[in-house]
């Protein structure tokens, strides 16, 4: 199992993002659950970004939302760092 690390700066991010995305919730807490047990899941589309981002993966909520994530895996941890619209650059 992975563990999971919701900094507080994401927290903040995620609350405002559900607000005007309520209907993904559920599609949400289905993927940080397989996440947690399995982070390569093909369904998951977990990729590595580009430049310069790279140091950063993303998963998908659908074809229009992302989550950024810093993914370690010695440490078996992810630590989530934001949550947008797909194609917005990370900031």
């Amino acid at each position: 199992m992975y563990k999971l690390i919701f900094p507080e700066s994401y927290k903040k991010a995620e609350k405002k993002f559900f607000k005007k995305h309520s209907d993904l919730i559920d599609r949400y807490e289905k993927i940080l659950k397989l996440l947690q047990i399995n982070p390569f899941h093909p369904s998951l589309r977990l990729h590595k970004l580009n430049p310069p981002l790279d140091k950063f993966y993303s998963i998908s909520l659908n074809m229009k939302y992302r989550v950024i994530i810093d993914f370690v895996i010695k440490n078996d941890e992810i630590i989530f760092l934001k949550i947008d619209i797909h194609d917005k650059a990370y900031k």
